[in-house]
C-alpha cells in the first residue's frame, strides 16, 4: 500500500509515439519512445514515466490521448512523430486547427476539416524552445524550430494535447517533436567527429533525455557526464 501511494504522488512524464500509417510501414517513433522512456525512468527516478504508442487514426488517437490525460494527470507531455523532411529534432511550436483530407492507418478520412469545432486557429506549444535548442547544440544534437506541424495526425495530436492541457490537466510543458523516418546506428566514439552534428540512435536518445531535463527545469549535465 505504501509503495502504491508513493507511485501516485510522483509526477508523471507522458511520452507518446505513433504506429504505422499509409506510406510508413514501420514508424520509428514507435521504437524511440519506449527506449527513451526506459532511460528517462532511470535518469529521472523521482518521476513516473509513461510511454504510449497512439494509433495513427483520426478518431482513436485523440480519444486515447484524452484518456491518458484524465488517468495520468501528467506534469510533462512530449509527443514524437516522423517526418520525411526531418533530419534532426524538429521542435513544433504551433498547432493549427486544420485537418487534411488524407486517410489514416485504418483507411478512414477525417470527419471534419478542423481538429476542434470552434477552437482557435492556432495554439502555441508550451516548451522552453530556445533553451532546448541551445542545450541540444551543446551536445552536438541537431535541432530546428518549426511553426508548421503539417495537417495530419501529428498536428492534430499536438492541437488536442494543448486543449487537454487546459481542460483536463495542467502540465508544465507540452510539445511535439518530429524526427527522421529512419535513424542510423550510433557511431563508435573513436570514429565520430566530436564537432559534427549527427542524428543517430545515440544522439536521438541523448537529445531526448536533454529535452526532458530542460522541460523539467533541471540544469544541463556536467561536461564529465557528457563525455
Amino acid at each position: 500500500m505504501a509503495n502504491t501511494e508513493v507511485m501516485r504522488r510522483r509526477d508523471t512524464i507522458l511520452l507518446t509515439g505513433f504506429g504505422p500509417f499509409p506510406g510508413v510501414a514501420e514508424n520509428v517513433s514507435q521504437r524511440l519512445v519506449p527506449k527513451l522512456a526506459h532511460l528517462a525512468a532511470r535518469r529521472f527516478s523521482a518521476h513516473r514515466v509513461v510511454a504510449r504508442i497512439l494509433p495513427t487514426e483520426w478518431e482513436r488517437a485523440p480519444a486515447r490521448l484524452e484518456d491518458l490525460y484524465a488517468r495520468e494527470r501528467p506534469k510533462l507531455v512530449l509527443h514524437f512523430g516522423v517526418s520525411a523532411h526531418a533530419d534532426a529534432f524538429v521542435i513544433e511550436t504551433q498547432a493549427h486547427n486544420t485537418r487534411t483530407e488524407a486517410p489514416d492507418a485504418a483507411g478512414a478520412l477525417p470527419r471534419d476539416s478542423v481538429v476542434v469545432q470552434g477552437g482557435p486557429d492556432t495554439l502555441v506549444a508550451r516548451l522552453p524552445t530556445e533553451d532546448i535548442v541551445q542545450r541540444l547544440a551543446a551536445l552536438k544534437v541537431p535541432a530546428v524550430v518549426s511553426t508548421d506541424a503539417g495537417r495530419y495526425l501529428c498536428n492534430a495530436i499536438l492541437y488536442r494535447s494543448l486543449i487537454c492541457a487546459d481542460e483536463i490537466a495542467k502540465p508544465e510543458a507540452v510539445g511535439f517533436f518530429h524526427i527522421p523516418r529512419t535513424i542510423p546506428p550510433a557511431l563508435i566514439k573513436s570514429h565520430a567527429d566530436p564537432d559534427a552534428m549527427r542524428f543517430d540512435w545515440g544522439t536521438a536518445l541523448a537529445g531526448g533525455l536533454e529535452i526532458i531535463r530542460t522541460c523539467l527545469g533541471r540544469p544541463p549535465p556536467s561536461r564529465r557526464h557528457i563525455k
